[in-house]
């Protein structure tokens, strides 16, 4: 697939997703949707790919749903760009939100997925990163979660992802206001992790890509990232007690597991030979897939 919504590229096991509608304000569509679909197949079939940065191009991140059509936007009978499409839909026909298949492509991803806010970031703009492990915010960025002000409702799976990463409280507070705020009540809110001035964004996303690709093992890394968000819907600590067991077992005999110690011991950096491709264990938990 060539790309015209969003650019991507891959340098030194990092790859970038720019949305790239800066005269939209990288607004959302139904071509943007299949393109970062696209991009996240080719991110976890590239063993090359170790960590993945998401921004946007020039001043916004994603500003949300593009509104250019007009009071249809959300109409389902009249509007492409919000829904999935015929052929991808639920058990009683109702077609999938577009949003939430990019969002829960995102869940899926077998690399970890750094969001860097470099500008607004408004509905479908912030929800559909929610499932990505880090976010980074220039001091510059806003955020809404702005569904109730256009009588929708949240989507993106944001109503499972929201308050587990903020709070319920919090959460209810952004979402029944939908009123846009800046990038430090993002922070105190734990939205965002990090704030940065608009030129050290970038910097410090790949700072910290960097420090994961040079060090760490992509099996471990695929498998912790896979363990920590199923473990957010583990019935009980027993129950991610089992899924740890069945893993340090699998992996703890494992080549990786060999060259960490090993290195670690010889004082040398490491160099992991397991691939994701082709070593991740079975035992490895199938969420958030069904």
């Amino acid at each position: 697939m060539s790309y015209t919504e969003i650019e991507y590229g891959v340098q030194d096991g990092i790859a970038t997703i720019t949305l790239n509608r800066p005269q939209r304000m990288n607004a959302y569509t139904y071509v943007m949707r299949a393109e970062m679909l696209d991009a996240f197949d080719k991110i976890d079939a590239d063993d090359d790919v170790r960590v993945v940065v998401v921004t946007g191009a020039g001043k916004a991140f994603c500003a949300g749903a593009d509104l250019g059509g007009g009071g249809d936007t959300f109409n389902k009978e009249k509007s492409q760009d919000m829904f999935a499409g015929e052929d991808d839909v639920l058990e009683d026909g109702t077609p999938r939100d577009g949003g939430g298949t990019v969002a829960l492509r995102i869940a899926r991803c077998l690399k970890p997925v750094i969001g860097a806010f470099n500008g607004a970031a408004v509905g479908v703009g912030v929800t559909m990163t929610l499932p990505m492990d880090v976010r980074l915010a220039s001091e510059k960025a806003k955020f809404g979660f702005v569904f109730a002000r256009r009588g929708i409702v949240t989507e993106a799976a944001s109503s499972w992802f929201l308050p587990r990463l903020v709070g319920i409280a919090q959460a209810m507070e952004w979402a029944a206001t939908g009123r846009v705020f800046d990038a430090q009540e993002a922070l105190n809110g734990g939205l965002v992790s990090r704030l940065y001035g608009p030129d050290e964004l970038l910097p410090a996303a790949y700072e910290l890509a960097r420090e994961i690709a040079d060090n760490t093992s992509a099996v471990s890394v695929a498998t912790i990232r896979r363990l920590m968000w199923s473990g957010l819907s583990a019935s009980s600590p027993w129950e991610a007690h089992a899924a740890d067991s069945r893993l340090m077992a699998a992996l703890g005999g494992a080549p990786d597991a060999n060259e960490g110690v090993t290195s670690f011991l010889e004082k040398r950096p490491a160099k992991f030979p397991m691939r994701v491709s082709t070593d991740l264990p079975a035992e490895v938990p199938d969420w958030p897939l069904r």
